[in-house]
């Protein structure tokens, strides 16, 4: 399969050419009101074929969080409009947007009017102006704060995402830089009875995280001490890879059928993803001059059980080091470009990070695409 590479790194140090490395300070989740497990959403949704019944209850999700259809007055869920996914996607990702934001700025010890930069992403609607200029309005940011809307990307579009905030942070020392990935995927749902829309339906769950970053003034320097999960890893670079023949494994376009946008997931995707995973590493770690055997704490997305088992194989990860991708998966399903801040969050909970240790955070989604990240505590 032909590939081509993008690699761009900020330096193997705390410190690198550019100066000070961007510092992760704080992370926030947040998710909607309502969880449903699986074979409960099956029951609202009235979904009575053995073969998709099998889908979801195989899927090694537990439950999800979701804003379902409303019901009708006959007490069912009845179908949504494109009008009305799209005002769901709206109010849906406002609401955990400002959730998220606020937690992680508690959890940066923070105030909204210390944001300089926003970058928002999402996939799961489209509408100008962008999540940026609402959340802003919503906060009551400061109006000189700069922003950013990452759109449609999908999966893996929060580290992409990260690389651009970690470069705005680089560029204004002791600014303090959020970025947050907000995801409303029950507004990206259709109800066809059809395998195609099943698989999605099975998968996704709503929800939203936010990072906070900042780059100390050159010279400054890092806090020091051994609580190495508490002043948050160095952001030391990001690696690429992209997989053009497998350009139309995920995509999210108009179903003529159904009059709306539907989600479409190659059965191929998990094991082409996993099948350029090493590709992917060797490329991130040759260029920082690191082993395999230095990373102590690995952050993959929680693509579907297929996804992160193939990922496993081929990086030869055990189940430990994919502990919170898998339990992520199991608690919330795929939340798509915020799944991998939920391990992350997860991660610092424990409690384990020493100072020193190096992370690797990794995400997949259309293009196809490989997106990795290095951190260090």
């Amino acid at each position: 399969m032909a590939l081509s590479e993008m690699t761009r790194l900020a330096g193997s140090a705390d410190t690198g050419p550019d100066g000070p490395s961007a510092r992760i300070v704080g992370v926030g989740t947040a998710v909607p009101p309502d969880a449903y497990t699986q074979a409960e959403v099956l029951d609202e949704l009235r979904v009575e074929d053995p073969r998709i019944r099998s889908l979801f209850l195989n899927s090694a999700i537990e439950r999800r969080f979701l804003r379902l259809p409303p019901r009708g007055p006959d007490g069912l869920r009845r179908p949504e409009s494109q009008g009305q996914l799209l005002r769901k996607h709206v109010r849906g990702g406002l609401a955990t947007g400002r959730d998220a934001i606020e937690a992680c700025l508690e959890a940066a010890e923070a105030r909204a009017s210390d944001i300089r930069h926003l970058c928002v992403v999402s996939s799961t609607g489209f509408l100008t102006p962008g999540f940026s200029a609402l959340q802003i309005k919503e906060l009551g940011l400061r109006r000189d704060c700069s922003r950013l809307d990452v759109v449609g990307m999908g999966c893996n579009a929060g580290l992409n995402a990260l690389g651009a905030v970690s470069a705005w942070a680089r560029a204004h020392p002791g600014d303090l830089a959020l970025m947050l990935c907000v995801e409303t995927c029950s507004a990206a749902y259709a109800f066809d009875g059809t395998m195609r829309t099943s698989v999605v339906n099975s998968l996704f769950g709503d929800g939203a995280a936010a990072v906070a970053l900042i780059a100390d003034h050159p010279g400054q320097g890092q806090p020091t001490g051994s609580d190495g999960g508490r002043r948050g890893p160095s952001v030391l670079g990001f690696s690429s890879w992209i997989i053009p023949d497998a350009v139309d494994a995920m995509r999210y376009d108009w179903d003529e059928d159904q009059g709306r946008f539907s989600f479409y997931l190659d059965p191929e995707v998990p094991y082409v993803v996993g099948a350029n995973a090493e590709h992917a590493l060797r490329s991130l770690l040759t260029s920082a001059g690191l082993r395999r055997s230095d990373i102590g704490h690995w952050i993959v997305h929680s693509g579907g059980k297929k996804v992160i088992d193939s990922v496993r194989l081929n990086l030869g990860l055990s189940a430990h080091e994919v502990r919170h991708t898998t339990g992520v998966l199991r608690d919330y399903g795929n939340l798509s470009s915020g799944s991998f801040l939920f391990s992350y969050q997860r991660l610092l909970n424990e409690g384990v990070v020493a100072a020193g240790d190096h992370g690797v955070l990794m995400t997949m989604g259309p293009g196809s695409t490989i997106e990795l990240a290095l951190v260090r505590w």
